[in-house]
């Protein structure tokens, strides 16, 4: 009987214990689902904090010359995160927040208080402005949004015959200094005009083309400063070369443009000129008056054998 006790118990122990066994393995697996659920909700929660672009504008924009572009980048849950504008062709990154970080001060960014846009603008916009911009977030890893910018030509206009509109009459351009500038091949051109209103922006145009900062000669800066009765605005050019003489506009938003004329020199000032030239003419002169002293002593010797020969 012990025996058959004995295994009869044997035979039921692994029935009893399976209800265990069975509890054990469903709390588990609650356990499993739960952490689990909670690592995804955490990372939901994560990524809800995340900045991202409200791309609700176009990526392609386009804009006439001479007039003002902007690329719209609207970023969601910015936070402490940086907002940069790069230009895609040459990875020069343009604006940093509301910062600008180019000597073309045509570039801005338009951030509105308590907002969530930073636009890129730029004023006077011109062809090779056209291409691709990012607007960049420093995230980890960094995200950015692309915007295609296309600069339409219009028909080319002479500034000095065009007619523009202005807000006053009395808005204008003055230079500051001569109109006639003289400077020396290697050395630096210093051009700046005073305009009697607070212009928005104020462009510097080398002929027919707007002075491009950003070309391959290099080393030209420009400083914009308000004052309390207007703008004053320096244009600065190092390493002046022939190419860089003729005539330079100021040309201020809102006000009537003025003009300065630059001649560059291989050798020496106009002063120095005249100077030698002066010294030349005196010379010339000089060698006019011996001659003619000259002839004066030799008309009575001429008289004198004439009269000898008719006798």
């Amino acid at each position: 009987m012990t025996v058959g006790n004995n295994a009869t118990y044997s035979d039921n122990f692994p029935i009893r214990i399976k209800p265990f066994v069975i509890l054990i393995l469903n709390v588990n697996i609650c356990f499993h689902h739960v952490s689990a659920s909670s690592f995804l909700n955490l990372n939901d929660l994560a990524s809800s904090n995340r900045p991202f672009f409200d791309d609700i504008s176009p990526r392609n924009v386009s804009a006439v010359v001479d007039e003002i572009a902007i690329l719209r980048c609207r970023v969601k849950n910015k936070g402490n995160r940086t907002v940069s504008w790069m230009r895609k062709r040459d990875l020069h990154i343009l604006t940093t927040n509301i910062y600008t970080y180019s000597g073309d001060q045509r570039f801005s960014v338009i951030h509105p208080p308590s907002s969530d846009d930073w636009n890129l603008k730029i004023d006077y916009a011109q062809p090779r402005d056209s291409g691709v911009y990012e607007c960049q977030v420093n995230t980890e890893p960094k995200i950015n949004l692309a915007i295609i910018l296309e600069i339409k030509a219009d028909d080319v206009r002479d500034l000095k015959t065009e007619n523009r509109l202005y807000d006053s009459k009395a808005a204008r351009a003055k230079i500051l200094g001569s109109t006639e500038i003289h400077v020396k091949r290697d050395s630096t051109i210093a051009l700046a005009c005073s305009v009697n209103i607070h212009a928005s922006s104020v462009v510097w145009y080398h002929g027919l083309s707007i002075v491009d900062f950003d070309s391959l000669r290099g080393g030209i800066s420009l400083e914009t400063e308000k004052t309390d009765t207007g703008t004053t605005s320096r244009l600065m050019l190092t390493r002046a070369s022939l190419r860089d003489s003729g005539n330079y506009t100021c040309i201020p938003n809102g006000a009537i443009p003025a003009s300065v004329r630059v001649h560059v020199l291989t050798g020496e000032q106009p002063a120095a000129m005249q100077t030698s030239a002066a010294i030349c003419v005196k010379t010339y002169t000089a060698m006019i008056t011996i001659i003619s002293v000259k002839v004066l002593f030799y008309i009575p010797s001429l008289k004198d054998i004439l009269y000898r020969r008719e006798r």
